[in-house]
């Protein structure tokens, strides 16, 4: 649930979500709907790209179109009477991208370009906030890591999603659409992918903690990242959709709470009430576009919008473990 005043300022409005079968889409829906906004989501349910029905549940307030963005026929009538877009859309897999480049290239490039030119023809006057991601910087210079930081992707997804972030930037300067962007850092919580590890390793863990599984960690485990909670994400998403403030800017959205992978895997455990775990060398794949350890620095966010995490890591680690626990099979049992 939002904030009174945030819910406030949403209310009524025309919501578009991109992507919003997903995780951070899905949840985001529920936050939007309880705030009196009228929802319709698109996805194109991409097998192995994290879309689910499952996700909408009884949210029964929302509108469904499955969709691919580069379908400007389906999308011109959905983005005309958007007032507010959240374009949430893409390929977040490194190592589907590297394996794949042109897919990618098409789904986070192609397909983003197609949406802004639907924006461009048919409603220059929305507000769009672009998920992008920390994978943009690569491996950090310095730590933690700000929007000053060189940007130097170590993989194709992450050259692609930056190369998004500027068409929606530019299309924002030339064109009319108010828009930000919004670096995100390891997001997790309830509707997270959990049926692999081709949104984040996360996912994964909590799936093999559950299912009686040995959690595996590359390396030593002294990787140290930060993990934003789905709803301080979703929150950082609104405030930045209906604030002037962040127009035309590049904003990180992190946690303060770093911790290395060792310790987030033993506070898994404890937090489970049981669970094991071992130390693996990484396979050449995943070391070749490891970025080592990272966390953010969202002063910026807080300082512009007035933003902070308020889920500490334990109690959203808890409260990520009590929903697969009753909801699991609906997330990694069966044919995607």
């Amino acid at each position: 649930m939002l904030p009174a005043e945030l819910a406030g300022r949403l209310r009524g409005r025309t919501v578009l979500i991109t992507g919003g079968l997903g995780f951070i889409g899905s949840n985001l829906a529920f936050a939007l709907v309880d705030a009196g906004c009228d929802v319709t989501l698109v996805d194109a349910l991409v097998s192995g790209h994290g879309g689910n029905p499952a996700n909408v549940e009884g949210l029964d307030e929302v509108q469904v179109v499955r969709a691919d963005l580069r379908d400007s026929d389906r999308l011109a009538p959905l983005v005309e009477r958007a007032e507010l877009l959240f374009n949430l859309a893409g390929q977040t897999s490194h190592l589907d991208s590297m394996e794949d480049p042109f897919g990618d290239l098409e789904l986070n490039c192609g397909a983003q370009l197609a949406l802004l030119e639907t924006c461009r023809r048919r409603n220059p006057d929305a507000r769009i906030v672009f998920a992008g991601t920390r994978q943009v910087y690569g491996r950090p210079r310095a730590l933690p890591v700000s929007e000053e930081h060189p940007v130097e992707p170590v993989d194709v997804n992450g050259i692609h999603k930056l190369a998004a972030e500027w068409y929606h930037l530019l299309y924002g300067r030339l064109y009319g659409p108010t828009v930000s962007v919004l670096r995100l850092t390891n997001t997790y919580g309830p509707r997270m992918r959990v049926r692999d590890a081709r949104q984040t390793f996360l996912g994964i863990w909590i799936k093999q903690l559950l299912t009686g599984e040995r959690v595996q960690i590359y390396g030593d485990g002294s990787q140290r990242r930060d993990f934003t909670y789905v709803d301080d994400a979703v929150r950082a998403l609104c405030l930045a959709v209906v604030d002037d403030a962040v127009a035309g800017e590049i904003l990180n959205v992190g946690s303060r709470e770093p911790v290395s992978l060792l310790e987030l895997a033993e506070r898994l455990v404890v937090l489970n009430g049981g669970g094991a775990y071992d130390l693996v060398p990484f396979p050449p794949d995943r070391l070749a576009i490891d970025i080592g350890d990272y966390f953010a620095d969202s002063s910026k966010l807080e300082q512009r919008l007035g933003w902070s995490p308020e889920v500490e890591l334990d109690d959203g680690l808890r409260r990520t473990l009590e929903y697969f626990r009753v909801h699991g099979e609906r997330y990694w049992g069966g044919a995607e």
